[in-house]
C-alpha cells in the first residue's frame, strides 16, 4: 500500500493493535467463503495515498459503504469515472450546488 509521507507513523500503531489483525482475518475468510468485498483490499486505505496529513482539516466518516460492482474504491463518497453516481452521491453533490453554487458534476 502506498502512502503518503505522514501517514506510516500515524497508522503503524494502529495497524498493530489486534482490533486490525481480527479484522484481517474476518475480512480473509469472508472472501475464502466466497463473499465479495468492497472496496477491492488494495484500494481499502486509498484514501491516505492521495492525503498529505498535514492537509487534512475535515475527516467525514461514511456509515453505508457503496456496494455496486466498481462503486467503491477506497475513497468515501466518491465513484471512479463512468460509474453510476449512487443517490447518496447525487444528494451531497445537490447539496453543495444548493448551498454553494457550484455545478453538479
Amino acid at each position: 500500500m502506498q502512502l503518503e509521507p505522514g501517514w506510516p507513523a500515524r497508522l503503524e500503531p494502529e495497524f498493530a493493535q489486534p482490533y486490525m489483525a481480527q479484522l484481517r482475518g474476518f475480512l480473509q475468510d469472508e472472501k475464502r467463503a466466497g463473499k465479495r468485498i468492497f472496496p477491492p483490499g488494495d484500494e481499502i486505505f486509498e484514501a491516505f495515498a492521495h492525503t498529505p496529513l498535514e492537509r487534512v482539516k475535515v475527516v467525514i466518516l461514511g456509515q453505508d459503504p457503496y456496494h455496486g460492482e466498481g462503486q467503491a474504491h477506497g475513497l468515501c463518497f466518491s465513484v471512479r469515472p463512468g460509474v453510476k453516481v449512487p443517490p447518496s452521491l447525487q444528494n451531497i453533490y445537490r447539496e453543495i450546488h444548493d448551498e454553494l453554487g457550484h455545478p453538479i458534476p
